[in-house]
């Protein structure tokens, strides 16, 4: 979950990497560090913190060397590694930043995922006289292709055969002071792709790491390995024999992944929701009678009318989206479903098969668990449906079907857009389920397409017309110590994804609970400085809700109500009420949440933190 950039060609190399690494700075930001061929050395420098702490350290870096006041002829540095880390094996250290290289100071190495048998490699390098500078597993890979290096070969041929020696899930770019205008990267597992321009190329974790200077692309596949030179590009599989592969032209702008005006991403981010929703539902709901999913790698629809169950596997924000599809595909299409979360999945040797569609839901198409569980339910026989952002991630490539949430790009690392748009695409497709299982008559589903078909503008309302409302109660509960979030049946996974929020990016501690489930336990925890956030959207079970609230008045705590515009009788067992627009009560969660982003976001903020970049977090986790 790093971020990487490399570059060959003839621009000043330098400023080229800290650019691109700020563009991935979401990815890790504990450390970084670049190294560039100059002459007969490579310069690197690394930094503790964020690309500001490499700038400082660079500005601090000593000068070229001179021989007798004379500077040194030195090739000019166009060639070049960068990496912004977040750590996995070693502590946040400059040792431990990338990137890496050998025992010679040769070979310079920047990784991503992790190295499982590092340590055997490490033991077995150190007894031939490898020198190990770093607590990292990272760090294996420079000695292993220095060692290759060492009987004879050039770059590629080490890379080639130091490749097959590793096991793990990773991504590396290399590059050797004797080959100076080549760049050798690997992909297993972890996202690679190339930026491909005229006498000149680009590697990254990313494509916003190039995009100032090509949207030409290529991607590098699981288990492939890719050459770089100013000419061209080469990709290779790991026997050595060549790949062709077209080049794709992506349709991003540089003004894509910066502000757009706003204070920060997550800002820009919740902003673009309306539009993000709009254009993931858009032509899926045209017909306006039905669904249509049989876009570029959907499944084959009998396979959706056939299954007999359904398991859903993801990890933090995307499992409660999935959470809200369960009770959708449940009503709408009779049909069971399981929630699991793909950490714990993997290990519980589950009963899954022939019959059964499996549907990874991952922001990234790159998170480690979810994949390893799409792989697993795979294995066994099952169907696997992935629901992704991006396309042409490792999900992508681990399943049967794809289903885009076609939310652009997020690099605010708290996810608002792409759960909202995981939500929509769940919905879709629980109501496709039901018009291909006959389980809804056609006047509901026309009456739910044209719903869904109104939340963007539901949530542009919510965007313009509760700010102030929310910023009051942030400012009235920025200093809290504590809050409870709690819902029930579609409402719990709402709670369940705005505690999270006030989590990450507030670091507030915040519990979400089963509103049934409170008497069980955290009651105890209520008093009268303890703010509750109660999801009480219109429902079935709205009486049970408000039966809750009604408790949690009684011992002296503060309700925030979520509730439905024009239900006045909320606010009687409310101390505040924030209302969203009207939608069909299971179309409500999409509009519900948007105000807990808004609320998690204004406290963060009062608290003067960077909520872009919470701390321990990162945006991708493509480790375990």
């Amino acid at each position: 979950m790093c971020g990487i950039v490399g570059y060959v060609g003839q621009r000043p190399v330098q400023e080229l990497l800290l650019g691109g690494l700020r563009k991935l700075e979401y990815r890790g930001y504990d450390s970084a560090g670049i190294s560039v061929i100059a002459g007969e050395a490579i310069e690197s420098v690394r930094a503790v913190g964020n690309l500001d702490a490499l700038d400082a350290a660079l500005l601090r870096a000593p000068a070229r060397p001179a021989e007798g006041g004379v500077a040194v002829a030195t090739r000019p540095p166009t060639t070049g590694i960068g990496h912004t880390r977040w750590a996995t094996h070693g502590r946040v250290s400059e040792a431990n930043a990338h990137p890496h290289f050998d025992t010679d100071d040769r070979v310079h190495v920047v990784v991503n995922g992790i190295v499982e048998n590092y340590m055997a490699l490490k033991e077995r390098l150190s007894a031939d006289g490898a020198v190990f500078t770093s607590e990292t597993d990272a760090e294996v890979i420079a000695h292993l292709i220095a060692t290759k290096l060492a009987d004879g070969g050039d770059l590629v041929a080490a890379v080639l055969a130091a490749y097959g020696e590793l096991e793990g899930h990773f991504a590396f770019v290399a590059m050797s002071l004797g080959e100076p205008d080549l760049l050798v990267g690997a992909r297993k597992e972890c996202p690679l792709i190339v930026g491909r321009g005229d006498g000149e190329q680009f590697v990254a974790s990313a494509v916003p790491a190039f995009l100032a200077y090509t949207r030409d692309c290529q991607v590098v596949e699981n288990d492939e390995l890719v050459v770089l030179r100013p000419e061209g590009v080469e990709l290779l599989r790991p026997d050595g024999t060549t790949i062709e592969r077209e080049i794709t032209r992506i349709d991003w702008d540089e003004e894509t992944a910066e502000k757009g005006g706003y204070e920060t991403f997550m800002l820009k981010e919740m902003h673009e929701q309306a539009d993000a929703l709009a254009e993931t539902v858009a032509d899926r709901t045209s017909r306006g009678d039905g669904v249509d999913l049989g876009e570029q790698g959907a499944l084959d629809e009998a396979i959706l009318r056939d299954a007999k169950r359904i398991v859903v596997v993801a990890c933090g924000t995307s499992y409660h989206a999935g959470l809200i599809g369960r009770y959708a595909i449940e009503s709408w299409a009779r049909l069971p479903v399981e929630m699991d979360i793909a950490s714990e999945y993997r290990y519980r040797d589950p009963v899954v098969g022939p019959g059964d569609l499996v549907i990874g839901i991952t922001q990234s198409g790159e998170t480690a668990d979810t994949l390893a569980a799409m792989r697993l339910a795979r294995d066994r026989g099952a169907t696997v449906l992935a629901v992704t952002n991006v396309m042409g991630s490792q999900a992508t490539r681990d399943s049967d079907g794809v289903l885009y949430t076609r939310a652009g790009l997020e690099v605010g690392v708290a996810a608002t857009k792409t759960y909202t748009c995981q939500v929509a695409v769940m919905l879709l497709l629980a109501l496709r389920l039901a018009e291909l299982r006959g389980t809804l008559a056609a006047e509901r589903i026309a009456e739910l397409v044209a719903a869904i078909k109104h939340l963007p503008h539901g949530v542009e309302q919510i965007m313009s017309g509760l700010a102030d409302e929310v910023d009051a109660l942030a400012e009235q509960w920025a200093s809290a110590d504590f809050f409870l979030y709690l819902g029930r049946h579609v409402g719990l996974p709402v709670a369940l994804e705005g505690a999270l929020k006030l989590k990450e990016i507030s670091y507030i501690a915040t519990d979400a609970y089963a509103a049934g489930e409170m008497k069980h336990g955290p009651i105890a925890l209520l008093d009268e400085q303890t703010p509750v956030v109660c999801v009480a959207t219109d429902s079935p079970v709205l009486d049970k809700v408000v039966s809750n609230m009604q408790e949690v008045r009684a011992r002296g705590a503060h309700v925030i109500a979520i509730t439905t515009e024009g239900n006045d009788e909320i606010a009687k067992h409310a101390d505040s009420v924030l209302a969203v627009p009207r939608t069909d009560w299971m179309l409500q969660p999409i509009l519900a949440a948007i105000p807990l982003q808004l609320l998690a976001y204004g406290i963060a903020r009062r608290r003067g933190l960077n909520v872009d970049q919470p701390r321990n977090l990162a945006k991708t986790v493509t480790v375990e």
